[in-house]
């Protein structure tokens, strides 16, 4: 049994180790396996290197966080300084407020800040604090948007056509077994870009509704462009109604200098963030108009709404994301705007010339392709038939079995360190998929 033997990658060797300890074999439902996940030994720059000696261009960036790609040096050289100095307290550091003044400083709206340890604390504080505001307790979100793992936030986030109800007035559904029935009965959901459903249930429900939760251009719903009549209706029947806005930025504040709210026109009451400012380190933020950010105001007793946390603003978190954040400047945002139309422009030709039922959405350096053939307004048109989903694993595997780690039914984001040549190769590996798969691709627009 010599020579002609397989060779068991390392990769299969970790994840049979993995089965032992983890329910799956993985410790989040987000690794994505085919049929075993990648192991990575590092990371550098825009590529990342796994235990099998494998060399990949990285499209996830760890779901979008690594703006600047991997041992961005600002970062480990602030990081290390930091570190030997001490990892946490339960003081405060003037990190923390050098970061909250340059969030402070840079996006609109917003004139306080708390920062929190991850995206879904800073969506639940930011729902607290609406509701501590307005002493309501309902609110509204988009069906089909992720918005992290708070039992309101994850209504309707996975809705199918089974379950999903009429257009005119979609159903709360339940996103996991045992969602306590109470929780559904204190959310309203909208469908993204429905211009009148959405003016229309919010003011049906606005006596009880504390805020709308608008993710501006929702990653799992499809990364699809808001319309503007859209942002403009709810915003007005926001106002009108006294409900507060809750912008979700915690992915989307990379699609500019001052955020996705800014770019889509949208002026939120508070802001979630996280992700890209804390460089790479767990970090979440809720930031937003001074009158209601107050609610976490302890200085003259309880406040409205306790807001804690051992992890929350520690210095690593703040001095990684303070170094990411100040090399965030309009010159690389500039870089990633032209980056992503370079490849969404590509990625576009390519389907146009050969015919294929497919089509790109995204902006700023995100993209996403879809197995349709007409770009998508909202969540229901992008839900996947068995084929389409076919399609898009086969997408996937075709990328990685190329050197390029392409999200499954997840938004690709683009890192500063990327290349125009990188953004060929991008084009390259899709066209070569389309050029062998064509067939298939027109089969299945058939069958759908």
């Amino acid at each position: 049994m010599t020579g002609n033997a397989p060779v068991r990658l390392r990769s299969e060797e970790s994840f049979a180790r993995a089965q032992s300890v983890f329910p799956d074999g993985t410790s989040r439902v987000t690794i994505e396996r085919d049929s075993v996940p990648l192991y990575i030994e590092r990371g550098m720059g825009s590529y990342l290197f796994d235990i099998d000696g494998r060399r990949f261009l990285d499209l996830n960036c760890n779901f979008t966080t690594l703006i600047h790609g991997h041992a961005f040096s600002p970062v480990v050289e602030a990081v290390t300084r930091q570190l030997q100095r001490g990892s946490c307290f339960a003081n405060p550091t003037e990190s923390e407020i050098e970061l909250a003044e340059l969030i402070c400083g840079r996006i609109p709206q917003i004139d306080r800040v708390r920062f929190v340890n991850t995206g879904t604390e800073a969506v639940l504080f930011a729902i607290k604090a609406a509701r501590a505001f307005t002493g309501r307790t309902k609110i509204a979100k988009l069906e089909g948007a992720y918005h992290g793992a708070y039992d309101w936030a994850e209504v309707s986030m996975a809705a199918t056509p089974d379950n999903w109800g009429d257009s005119a007035a979609p159903k709360a559904t339940a996103f996991y077994r045992g969602t306590p029935p109470s929780v559904l009965e204190e959310v309203v959901v909208l469908r993204f870009n429905d211009v009148e459903g959405a003016s229309r249930l919010v003011t049906l429900h606005a006596g009880e509704l504390a805020a709308i939760l608008l993710d501006p251009m929702p990653s799992r719903g499809g990364l699809i462009a808001p319309k503007p009549e859209f942002i403009m209706a709810v915003q007005e029947t926001a106002r009108k109604e006294g409900v507060l806005i809750i912008a979700d930025e915690v992915l989307n504040l990379r699609q500019s200098f001052r955020g996705a709210s800014a770019r889509y026109g949208l002026v939120p009451d508070l802001v979630a963030m996280g992700k890209i400012i804390g460089g790479g380190l767990p970090i979440g933020a809720i930031g937003g108009r001074e009158d209601v950010m107050k609610v976490f105001d302890a200085s003259v007793g309880r406040p409205l709404l306790p807001q804690g946390g051992t992890f929350s603003a520690n210095p690593l978190s703040m001095v990684a994301g303070l170094a990411a954040m100040r090399h965030l400047d309009h010159a690389a945002f500039a870089h990633l705007e032209m980056l992503g139309n370079n490849i969404r422009d590509g990625l576009g030709r390519a389907i146009s010339s050969r015919g294929v039922p497919l089509c790109v959405t995204g902006a700023a350096s995100l993209f996403r392709i879809h197995p349709l053939a007409r770009i998508p307004t909202e969540y229901r048109e992008t839900y996947p038939t068995r084929a389409a989903a076919t399609v898009t694993k086969r997408l996937t595997r075709f990328f990685t079995q190329n050197g390029v780690i392409l999200p499954l039914n997840a938004a690709a984001s683009i890192s500063t360190p990327m290349t125009l040549g990188d953004a060929k190769f991008i084009v390259d590996v899709f066209v070569h998929f389309l050029d062998t798969h064509r067939d298939g691709l027109c089969e299945t627009e058939r069958s759908l």
